[in-house]
């Protein structure tokens, strides 16, 4: 299953991911989508990233369990 968005790209950045892409021989929505995988991947493995993803979950779990009392 896919899921469609739209990302508003500045010209110069949509001109380099086409001629990217057109070198590579794939599209642009596949360069975006290495791309983003890419980022993930970095982020997944950034300590500083996950630690603060945690604190920002434990926030929120909180918050929503005094709202549902």
């Amino acid at each position: 299953m896919t899921k469609q968005t739209t990302v508003r790209l500045p010209e110069d950045l949509a001109d380099n991911a086409e001629a990217v892409a057109r070198v590579k021989g794939t599209s642009v929505n596949a360069l975006i989508i290495d791309a983003l995988k890419t980022e993930i991947e970095r982020v997944r493995q950034d300590e500083d990233f996950t630690s603060r993803a945690k604190r920002l979950l434990e926030r929120d779990r909180k918050l929503l369990e005094r709202l549902a009392q």
